[in-house]
């Protein structure tokens, strides 16, 4: 009688063990859902505020056509991208291309002193202030799941209810990295540095 006691508590344990596992796992993958709605909140708002900025920079240096086309084509792609990974890879085209067109404020003093240029820049850093601090929530809360699924004896519950792990969104260092930007063409488009003088002879 008193095996069957213990048998029933094993049971009952190991029934307690499945739902509170199995409900954590749950938590835990529903927070990073709800992480990546924060951070796809501000990657929409980027998204708004870059063809803004577009055309104030066009009405400026509208010959700089390469470099506002490489921020809306970056634009487009993130706005495609359907996964962490690719969305990560896409951010970082958006911000280095986004760094090359505030460095054309230094080539062009009036573009630096308008007031709509300067109000979209501070936004689009503040935004990517909270695209970053978004992103270390994500990142944390993957970490934990991740972690959570393949440690024992959790991960025999993960596996059996197709718990899978999630992928991080990360951004390279070459997208934090200052973007190097060619002014060696003034307005007009001709070269900046003049030809060098021929020798005198005599």
């Amino acid at each position: 009688m008193t095996g069957l006691w213990i048998l029933l508590a094993l049971v009952v344990l190991l029934g307690l063990f499945v739902i509170i596992t199995y409900n954590g796992l749950v938590s835990m993958r529903n927070r990073i859902d709800n992480s990546w709605a924060q951070i796809d909140v501000q990657l929409n708002r980027r998204y708004d505020l870059i063809p803004n900025l577009v055309e104030t920079v066009k009405g400026y240096a509208s010959h700089e056509k390469e470099t506002l086309e490489g921020v809306i084509q970056a634009r487009n792609t993130a706005m495609a991208a359907s996964t962490p990974v690719g969305q990560a890879a896409a951010e970082n085209m958006i911000t280095g291309a986004l760094k090359s067109v505030f460095a054309l404020s230094e080539a062009y003093p009036d573009l630096k002193a308008n007031s709509g240029f300067l109000n979209l820049q501070e936004e689009l850093t503040g935004t990517e202030s909270r695209i970053a601090y978004a992103r270390q929530f994500y990142n944390d809360s993957v970490l934990k799941y991740n972690t959570g699924i393949q440690s024992f004896p959790s991960n025999v519950i993960a596996g059996k209810f197709s718990f899978l792990a999630r992928e991080y969104f990360e951004v390279s260092e070459a997208a934090t990295a200052p973007v190097a930007v060619d002014f060696g063409t003034d307005r007009a488009g001709e070269s900046a540095t003049p030809p060098p003088v021929p020798p005198v002879t005599p």
